[in-house]
């Protein structure tokens, strides 16, 4: 059995210690960070990027200091002395990998990029308000600079993008990502050419008037209900909904509301949720840890999605729920059957919008920024030509053109907050890991669909906390899910689980 690790030996005690004062300092500049999406007026831009820059190369600092280096090569000679799944291995482990990498990139373009990157998502979000990538434009290029100079740190890397891929999403490179994708793309394409030759259901009923403070009410009971823990989290309105963690009893969502489109608050809080539900049930003992985190982006996506697909659009969650939903909107919904609107929530249609994407086209949107990413960084792709550039994509892939910018290349946050690569590629990875953790929850307890039209959260929300949530960042991805499914990550389950819904929906062989 494991150690706690507040109670192990005092070289223990010194490097948890000293991760823990990093730790801290990144939480204050996450808290910053969360402030500046949410309440923060645009007059303290400036003092903000000042702010998270100095906090951003203090923790870089306290995090690439030799004498944490030297505590590490210290503690490495006992490591064999733990098992490889205990914490403080683990923690040997990541707190090697972190400090390895951090030492790479200096405290100076750390700042450097975190004054730019507050600069940029003020300009993004009034270019994004006016349809104007233009005016962001300059910012997306500096970008691009510091993108192509992070990876100038790691030249082992055959490809630029592989070292900002390994940032979220370790182990994966852009040719394993790119051969994944080929052979997703190839099902999918003609998944949707089959949906598109079946008859529509019928949407209308989501798109009425809607009041804003009754969808966050019914949302916020709904997020209860489930198992989000509100005394150790929040939840608010931003342009770009996101999670964010300070603590593990400090766990905020975001969302917004759409007064005329009932599935955005709705699925924006679920998405959201998943992230937090992951967060707050980590196990305690890894608090204020490099350990206190998600695995990966993909394994991250994989919790949101799973809570806001698997669960939140199937027929047995809203057969207990809809009722519900009925009662806050007893106007618009109260002539609809459950089975009305779980075809509405579900219907497959080409939207140029990624957030607003259906289960079937929804990785397509991923696949065309992950290759525009990789196209940008490898010089093959302006930043001038990227909103022509992204058009063709949806186009040759979705049949459709975006009507503006706001709709096209202005639409997602990440490349206006962070680097540009390895921004995206973890939807898709959590799409098919969802599927292959849920699909090995149901097998190992097939009375999952019956507690969901019950209402009963508690088997799979446990068997999660068991195989996924507690661990927080011990193990990789793969790792993870070997653990778990005895298999690593593929696309099977994935495909097996969209070819048996979308077929019953659409009644059509897939």
């Amino acid at each position: 059995m494991s150690i706690p690790l507040s109670e192990s030996g005092s070289l223990y005690s010194q490097l948890i210690t000293r991760l823990r004062d990093v730790r801290d300092v990144q939480s204050a500049a996450a808290v910053l960070q969360w402030d500046r999406a949410t309440y923060m007026p645009l007059g303290g831009a400036t003092a903000r990027g000042r702010q998270l820059a100095t906090l951003r190369q203090v923790a870089h600092e306290k995090l690439c200091d030799p004498a944490l280096g030297e505590l590490l090569e210290d503690i490495e000679a006992e490591v064999d002395s733990y098992p490889y799944d205990s914490d403080e291995a683990s923690l040997i482990r990541v707190a090697r990998r972190d400090y390895d990498q951090a030492r790479r990139v200096s405290g100076e373009f750390m700042a450097r990029l975190s004054s730019h990157q507050t600069d940029t998502y003020l300009a993004w979000a009034q270019a994004r308000e006016e349809s104007d990538f233009q005016r962001v434009c300059p910012y997306l290029e500096k970008t691009l600079d510091l993108s192509r100079e992070w990876a100038s740190f790691f030249p082992e890397c055959d490809r630029p993008a592989d070292s900002l891929i390994a940032l979220s999403d370790e182990g994966m490179t852009s040719r394993i990502l790119e051969e994944l994708f080929s052979q997703l793309r190839g099902e999918l394409v003609g998944i949707v050419q089959a949906i598109a030759q079946a008859p529509r259901p019928d949407t209308q009923l989501l798109q009425q008037q809607f009041s804003e403070s009754a969808q966050l009410n019914f949302c916020q009971k709904l997020m209860e209900r489930i198992g989000y823990d509100f005394s150790r989290g929040r939840q608010d309105a931003t342009l770009h909904p996101f999670t964010t963690s300070f603590s593990i009893n400090d766990v905020r969502i975001t969302t917004r509301t759409d007064p005329n489109n009932l599935t955005e608050s709705l699925f924006c809080s679920l998405h959201e949720m998943g992230h937090a539900l992951y967060e707050q049930n980590i196990d305690p003992a890894l608090e204020a840890t490099p350990l206190a985190d998600g695995t990966s982006s993909g394994i991250h996506e994989s919790q949101s999605r799973l809570w806001e697909n698997l669960v939140g659009r199937s027929r047995a969650f809203w057969e207990c729920f809809y009722p519900r939903l009925q009662g806050f909107f007893l106007r618009q919904l109260g002539q609809s059957s459950v089975c009305d609107f779980y075809r509405a929530i579900n219907h497959v249609a080409c939207t140029p919008i990624r957030t607003a994407a259906d289960e079937v086209t929804y990785n397509l949107h991923v696949m065309i920024r992950f290759e525009l990413e990789v196209a940008m960084l490898e010089g093959k792709l302006s930043i001038q030509d990227l909103p022509d550039a992204w058009n063709s994509c949806y186009e040759r892939d979705l049949g459709i053109t975006p009507a503006n910018d706001r709709e096209g290349v202005l639409q997602d946050v990440h490349w206006y907050s962070n680097l540009i690569g390895g921004q995206f590629q973890g939807y898709t990875l959590g799409n098919l890991i969802a599927s292959q953790l849920f699909e090995t929850a149901l097998k190992e307890h097939p009375e999952i669909p019956v507690d969901l039209e019950r209402g009963n959260f508690s088997t799979l929300l446990t068997w999660l906390e068991r195989n996924v949530y507690r661990h927080g960042r011990k193990f990789t991805a793969d790792e993870l899910v070997d653990r778990i499914t005895g298999m690593p990550i593929h696309i099977d389950p994935f495909l097996r689980y969209i070819r048996s819904k979308y077929g019953d929906l659409y009644q059509i062989e897939l």
